[in-house]
């Protein structure tokens, strides 16, 4: 692994994964679909390139720039809740054939911001004061995107903060006072939060047999998929879940299942290997840098990823409730996808010009 130069390693390694996704988006959506994904890969790839020639220390000595970026996104999700609803969820904003959603940019804001922080702060995390204010930087967007209602982009931000809290120095007592706390939210909000829509998805996850006609019809579409898939796969456009609409939403939530039907265990092993190793450099970047802001925005990152691929393919094998969670550069859909692709950007900044990093 090289560092002081731009790191083609991780870069192939994200366009293989979108190139896989690009190939079952076309199997399973059609051309239109694939052109839309293209363009949002030719967006992704322009910003990567043009981060990566931007000093990222800008942003760790940048106080103004992060906290006008931060409220600028929160007012985007603020608005979003006066907005009509899509699907009755408000979490787009709609232009002509296009979306955006700003709670996927917002993630990499705020892992920015903790970063920021917790640089600067990392020897006093023993004040529980520092614990409470990025708990309140987190929690804002936290409570605008549940209120979409997306519950999964919600327990994203908090898994964020939360790895990032981890590997900053917690003290043990304060790690556990928070899981206490955690365990009191998650029982209060199955109490008076959760819709009784959300709620079904996790007992249909508890209990697999749970309406295999109604709640539990996703999953159980998504683990047959799987299952013909085999070793070899059916071939390109020749899956049966997916060709006759058996399989819902083939090119986002359920694209794994798509591959591992399509192109079974080789197809589905790659996507992991290929994920698993971009994540495995990507906390190299972050372990090997001497620069706080640039080790915790890294593993801020790879904790994005990591949570990412594991929820996705929780929900497609039965491992963990369905809550809408795409599948990093390869499940349709530009937000995510650009996103992703700014925060790789940022990594190429901190592999160039970190000047620790190029005596490593």
């Amino acid at each position: 692994m090289q560092f002081g130069k731009f790191n083609t390693t991780i870069f192939l390694l994200a366009i293989l994964l979108t190139f896989l996704g690009l190939i079952s988006i076309y199997s399973s959506k059609g051309f239109s679909f694939f052109l839309h994904q293209s363009i949002f890969i030719g967006i992704g790839i322009v910003l990567l390139f043009v981060l990566s020639r931007l000093d990222y220390r800008i942003f760790r000595d940048n106080s103004y720039l992060l906290l006008t970026l931060y409220f600028l996104f929160i007012i985007l999700l603020f608005v979003l809740l006066f907005l009509p609803a899509h699907r009755e969820v408000k979490s787009w904003y709609r232009f002509g054939s296009f979306s955006f959603n700003p709670s996927e940019f917002t993630k990499i804001i705020l892992i920015l911001l903790l970063a920021k922080y917790f640089s600067k702060r990392h020897v006093e995390l023993y004040r529980s004061f520092h614990i409470f204010v990025s708990l309140i930087y987190t929690l804002i967007p936290v409570f605008l995107i549940y209120l979409q209602p997306d519950l999964g982009s919600a327990i994203v931000f908090l898994v964020i903060w939360f790895g990032i809290l981890f590997v900053s120095g917690i003290r043990l007592r304060h790690f556990i006072i928070l899981m206490l706390f955690g365990g009191l939210i998650a029982f209060l909000s199955w109490q008076f939060l959760l819709a009784d829509y959300q709620k079904e998805r996790i007992k249909s996850f508890i209990q697999p047999n749970y309406k295999p006609l109604e709640i539990g019809w996703n999953q159980r579409q998504a683990k047959i998929a799987i299952g013909e898939g085999g070793f070899l796969g059916q071939g390109f456009k020749k899956g049966s879940q997916i060709q006759k609409g058996f399989l819902p939403e083939p090119h986002t939530d359920f694209i794994f299942s798509a591959i591992a039907e399509e192109f079974g265990l080789i197809g589905s092993g790659m996507v992991l290997i290929l994920s698993s190793f971009l994540i495995y450099l990507i906390l190299r970047v972050g372990i090997s840098a001497k620069d706080n802001f640039a080790r915790l925005f890294a593993i801020g990152y790879a904790l994005l990823l990591f949570s990412h691929l594991l929820i996705n393919l929780g929900a497609n094998i039965g491992f963990l409730p369905i809550i809408g969670i795409p599948l990093p550069f390869v499940s349709y859909g530009g937000s995510f996808l650009i996103s992703c692709f700014i925060g790789l950007g940022i990594i190429e900044s901190i592999i160039i010009h970190s000047p620790k990093l190029k005596e490593s």
